[in-house]
């Protein structure tokens, strides 16, 4: 088979099929032109980090917060500034 470089959403489409299982292995890579270690490689690689797919959203929630308070922590820094500016 001829050598691909398969984009991620390619990659996630045809091991997605695979376990909707509704044709064999063989007959997959067949229609997609893939070595069917390839596709066991991806499939296992989905299952071992697909969890992070459901983290993402919490690390959003987590970045938004630590930034809120690093704004908070500048403003605190910017007020300390001007008032040490005062008193000179």
């Amino acid at each position: 088979m001829k050598s691909r470089n398969w984009t991620s959403k390619e990659k996630l489409q045809i091991v997605l099929e695979g376990i909707k299982e509704k044709t064999t292995v063989a007959e997959l890579c067949n229609k997609y032109g893939v070595h069917q270690s390839q596709y066991y490689s991806w499939r296992t690689h989905l299952l071992e980090h697909g969890v992070k797919a459901f983290e993402l959203n919490s690390l959003t929630k987590q970045s938004r917060r630590l930034e809120a308070e690093n704004n908070r922590l500048k403003r605190i820094i910017g007020d300390l500034t001007v008032e040490l500016k005062k008193n000179d």
